[in-house]
């Protein structure tokens, strides 16, 4: 008896034991990690629904709601022993209210279109994704101190300001290097993307140019048309028009005439009813030759300028 009495003590110590380093072992899975949208979307400013149609919210509902609201400021609000979310109270009071609730919040951010500089930008974009992530953490981290259940899920994306703007980026330009544009929402536990992604684009030849000349040659013309067509059709869309040379000259001769042949099918497109805002200007001057310099026929290829739509 005493021995089966000491087997049976021997066995639940055991699971004891086993139940003590199961509670104590870390979970398994994929470390968690802030996705990010990569490129600039393609979304202007009257897409998405404003702050006061949440007061009326449904679950049914299935539109995505746009909140002009600083989220750099959610690692200091979070801090607060009462905290005071500002224009993201209703949100934050909808999901208090139903502790079930899922959603999806995008934070979305852009660099100053003022910048020119490549890689200056893409410093900043960085830079903007590392603090638009450490404020969302800062926001799941209060949830979770405030014993919300919800479900939530965060992003984190950039936007092209001038086209978010449209023509009134001109009356109201920013002086500072990110502009925190604000948040996304979708409630629901349906998979919906935040930003519609865009149909293939179609694509355009190169025109051409004759060497030590900026002048759009009449044959080019019907293709001007075509695009500037396309670009009626699909309103999302922008242009960049990246000039080229060939290697006849300075550097900085190259880089001017290379732009100025850009800036001309920009001016032909804008007479065409382009708005100046959808389409962006880059020189190339000599670099990216498509043709030998060493030949008259290929310095004719290299004077061009490519088209993409964006």
């Amino acid at each position: 008896m005493k021995k089966v009495f000491g087997l049976m003590m021997a066995v639940l110590l055991v699971a004891g034991s086993f139940d003590a380093t199961a509670q104590n072992k870390p979970r398994g899975g994929k470390k968690k990690a802030t996705p990010f949208i990569e490129g600039r979307q393609k979304v202007r400013q009257d897409d998405y629904d404003t702050l006061w149609k949440f007061t009326n919210f449904s679950t049914k509902d299935t539109r995505i709601y746009y909140l002009p609201y600083d989220y750099s400021l959610m690692p200091a609000v979070a801090r607060q022993k009462n905290a005071n979310w500002g224009d993201l109270t209703p949100a934050v009071n909808y999901l208090q209210k139903m502790p079930r609730a899922t959603a999806t919040i995008c934070a979305v951010f852009a660099v100053n279109p003022e910048i020119e500089d490549n890689a200056r930008r893409e410093a900043l974009a960085e830079k903007a994704r590392q603090e638009a992530k450490e404020a969302l953490d800062a926001f799941d981290a209060w949830k979770v101190k405030k014993e919300m259940r919800n479900k939530l899920t965060y992003q984190v994306a950039e936007i092209d300001y001038r086209y978010f703007k449209g023509t009134n980026y001109y009356n109201e330009k920013r002086e500072e290097d990110i502009i925190h544009v604000g948040l996304l929402m979708y409630f629901g536990s349906k998979k919906r993307p935040i930003f519609t992604p865009d149909t293939l684009s179609r694509t355009f030849e190169d025109i051409r140019f004759f060497p030590n000349d900026a002048t759009i040659l009449e044959s080019w013309l019907p293709q001007i048309d075509t695009i500037a067509a396309y670009l009626k059709e699909n309103e999302r869309k922008g242009v960049l028009l990246t000039g080229y040379s060939d290697n006849q000259g300075t550097a900085a001769y190259c880089v001017g005439l290379s732009r100025q042949r850009a800036t001309e099918i920009k001016k032909a497109l804008m007479m065409r009813g382009i708005e100046k805002d959808r389409i962006e200007v880059d020189a190339k001057g000599d670099a990216d030759p498509i043709g030998d310099n060493e030949t008259r026929e290929g310095r004719i290829k290299n004077n061009r300028v490519s088209i993409k739509i964006q």
